[in-house]
């Protein structure tokens, strides 16, 4: 069972098939793990992995990954993860897709280190949109006190703050309008539609991002197939040669 060890952080990961890395974001919220793509209209590693080595991967104490919880954690703390991952593994440049929280994750890691990113499919990217703060903060509260009674060394006042450093944010929440304007990295945004992942936040990500695009459909019916097809063109059109 691969894990990164780094101090008293270990995260689980997987890698599957061979060729040109891509490294991928699960959805889930604090929950973020490889189980959950079995809830993905198409699942990443099935699909993709007779074409790249794709690295999955469970977040911090998410899956079978665990981690400490400090005030100061955040954003970073992931991408500081993220990071140690890719360097673990030899890889210096890849290619990412995340789905819900995994597309802030990929937010932030291109903001970090656009250099090492080739492409970014994001999934139904999580965002704020008129009072729907609440429901992130709901979630992160179920997953904290679940995390807070198994584990004693989790302090209550230190999710708190963690809670506030993640979800205190606009836009989408892992970067700003400004840090999405910089981007030069090709981005294809599969749109969102509910009240986790709003519209206009997978739509303003597509219009903002210099080189971005945006797949109106892609959850349902014949939809997934053809969205597929797209996710699988736009990586290939982007993997360097």
């Amino acid at each position: 069972m691969p894990t990164l060890v780094r101090g008293e952080t270990s995260i689980h990961y997987e890698v599957k098939g061979e060729g040109y890395p891509l490294v991928l974001f699960a959805p889930g919220g604090m929950r973020s793990s490889i189980a959950l793509w079995d809830r993905s209209p198409f699942h990443p590693i099935r699909e993709l992995s007779s074409k790249y080595r794709v690295v999955a991967m469970d977040q911090r104490n998410a899956g079978r990954s665990r981690a400490p919880v400090n005030a100061a954690d955040g954003w970073d703390t992931y991408t500081d993860d993220h990071i140690a991952l890719l360097d673990e593994l030899g890889i210096e440049r890849c290619h990412i897709l995340g789905m819900c929280i995994g597309s802030a994750f990929c937010l932030r890691l291109l903001s970090r280190m656009p250099e090492r990113i080739s492409a970014a499919v994001l999934e139904q990217p999580i965002g704020l949109s008129g009072d729907n703060r609440g429901v992130f903060y709901e979630m992160f509260d179920g997953w904290a006190e679940e995390l807070a009674t198994a584990r004693p060394d989790v302090a209550r006042a230190a999710l708190s703050s963690f809670r506030h450093n993640l979800y205190d944010g606009d836009f989408a929440f892992s970067v700003s309008r400004e840090q999405v304007k910089k981007c030069e990295v090709p981005l294809l945004v599969l749109r969102g539609n509910d009240i986790y992942h709003p519209s206009e936040t997978s739509e303003e990500i597509a219009r903002t991002a210099p080189n971005g695009i945006l797949i109106q459909a892609w959850k349902e019916g014949d939809a997934v197939s053809r969205a597929l097809v797209r996710v699988t063109e736009f990586l290939r059109a982007n993997t360097p040669s």
